[in-house]
């Protein structure tokens, strides 16, 4: 008989309080997603497989979880911290997102856009760099997680939850990590991002888009590149990647 548990009682879960846990791979002993919640959060992703409208939000965690059950194994649900606060749980939760960088989680966590981990370099480029300022309309892409693993300019231009229309009135398009910008584009065309329009790409994302463009000119990288995001647009604990100068 299986020892699983899917749901605290009510006892266990006034002890808990605000809480951070980690879903493992029983498989690979991988942690593939980070979370903090109250109550039993921790279990209701697994509800989430059958829930169509989550599907291409979480699509790699989904995948994962259904891969994981058709294979006759179970999750394995680590409860990291509790007996929390809600302001507490949020920074235990961006610490551990950050020391997780495989994990499926779509977006950092509060606060990993500008206070996650870097190195001496970059705590000097962020904290040294000049701060730009904006001459033309740009819409800025933060890439800090999707550019570990491709060039800059496919992890900025696929894919994105943005309104198609003001995104097409953007005279350049620039790269973020860190706060610090790293690339500036100019988009040439905003698509729907599926395989079709996007061959070299292996995950579809049907309700977002994706540019087919190339680099600016050097005397517009002269004025962007390697600088400082304004404040204005750097709210500590902002989690959407994608910010206008212009409404």
């Amino acid at each position: 008989m299986k020892n699983v548990i899917n749901e605290f009682p009510l006892e266990v879960v006034q002890e808990l309080k605000n809480y951070v846990y980690r879903l493992i791979d029983p498989r690979n002993g991988e942690t593939f997603y980070v979370g903090r919640g109250v109550g039993n959060r921790v279990f209701q992703h697994m509800k989430g497989v059958l829930n169509e409208k989550d599907i291409d939000e979480e699509n790699e965690k989904l995948s994962t979880i259904r891969d994981i059950l058709t294979s006759g194994l179970e999750i394995i649900h680590v409860i990291h911290r509790h007996g929390m606060d809600k302001a507490e749980a949020i920074e235990v939760e961006a610490a551990l997102i950050d020391a997780y960088p495989n994990a499926t989680n779509i977006a950092g966590g509060f606060g990993s856009n500008e206070y996650g981990p870097m190195n001496s370099l970059e705590i000097m480029q962020k904290y040294a760099a000049e701060e730009a300022i904006f001459k033309h309309q740009v819409l800025m892409i933060t890439i800090n997680k999707s550019v570990s693993h491709q060039s800059i300019y496919d992890a900025t231009r696929y894919a994105w939850k943005v309104d198609k229309n003001k995104a097409n009135r953007a005279d350049y398009i620039l790269s973020v990590k860190q706060g610090i910008i790293v690339g500036v584009f100019v988009a040439d065309e905003w698509k729907v991002a599926s395989k079709e329009n996007f061959p070299g790409f292996l995950e579809e994302r049907l309700k977002r888009y994706a540019f087919v463009g190339h680099e600016a000119d050097g005397e517009i990288k002269n004025l962007y590149l390697r600088k400082r995001v304004p404040k204005k647009y750097r709210k500590k604990g902002a989690a959407n990647p994608i910010k206008y100068s212009f409404k």
